[in-house]
């Protein structure tokens, strides 16, 4: 009867675990931690960062034991994910999808990694950990929920914020969409004429009169998500000297003015703070 309320408890402790966040709690200080929610664009790569911590031992006839894991498991859509479960990466199997790569270990490291991302990705994804003894077998059953997207908008943001900059500075223009994701390529244009660059970031500096345009991205493989153009525009270095000069004239005159009316101010008080001078008569 203990064993059976012992039980039961932990299996509610797992289900008000799996609740509240993504820290799944197993008897004997198993824990194993998943990243949130995952948004991923159809083509892309997508890495699942996940650590875990498993059983050391386990009791049996009054002896511990120590637990040894021999196989980490990722499957999808299933809760189970054990025994002839449909797997999408098995550390015993040498038929994996290369589309899936295990960049962990079995010792704390169980991230997976998703490549060419496609429709078929929009799932849970679960971890499961085998050992030595039954005891120390587990699956994740919260796991970790992958929605993919076809076809996202994509989205200029400049790092100053501003459209219109001076020659020889620095800018740098990301390519952004609502759906987080990594490693992602996306091709760069200025004025329809495709760029060299393929990364979300796009460096540009000192920038030069050549480098004024209209800028868009979108996905390399979907020319359906452009951007909107984003107008960069340059102000000519003359340009600028010239303003910084009449700014600088502006500024000594004003100084100089300012100078001079604190002399007046001073001299006039000054003056109404002297003693009156008596007048001496003398009469014959």
């Amino acid at each position: 009867m203990l064993l059976w309320d012992r039980g039961m408890l932990w299996g509610f402790l797992l289900l008000l675990s799996g609740a509240v966040g993504q820290r799944v709690i197993f008897p004997g200080n198993v824990t194993v931690n998943y990243p949130g929610p995952v948004c991923a664009v159809k083509g892309s790569t997508v890495t699942l960062h996940c650590t875990f911590t498993p059983h050391k031992s386990f009791i049996k006839d009054g002896r511990e034991y120590p637990l040894r894991i021999i196989k980490v498991v990722w499957c999808k859509n299933h809760e189970i994910c054990q025994g002839s479960t449909p797997s999408v990466y098995d550390s015993e199997s040498d038929t994996n999808n290369p589309r899936y790569q295990y960049l962990g270990d079995k010792k704390g490291n169980c991230t997976l990694q998703i490549r060419d991302i496609r429709r078929e990705d929009n799932a849970t994804f679960r971890f499961r950990m085998e050992t030595n003894h039954s005891a120390g077998h587990h699956t994740v059953t919260s796991g970790v929920k992958v929605t993919v997207i076809d076809d996202p908008q994509m989205t200029i943001i400049s790092s100053r914020n501003q459209s219109l900059i001076r020659e020889g500075q620095t800018e740098t223009l990301l390519c952004i969409s609502s759906c987080s994701f990594h490693q992602l390529e996306v091709t760069w244009f200025r004025d329809d004429h495709a760029l060299s660059e393929s990364g979300p970031a796009l460096q540009l500096g000192p920038l030069t009169a050549e480098d004024s345009g209209n800028y868009t991205c979108g996905l390399k493989t979907n020319s359906k998500t452009r951007s909107r153009p984003y107008e960069l525009r340059l102000e000519a270095a003359e340009e600028g000297i010239k303003l910084n000069y009449l700014t600088t004239v502006r500024l000594v005159l004003f100084t100089a003015h300012t100078v001079l009316i604190i002399i007046v101010v001073s001299i006039i008080i000054k003056r109404s703070f002297l003693p009156t001078r008596t007048k001496h008569y003398s009469f014959c």
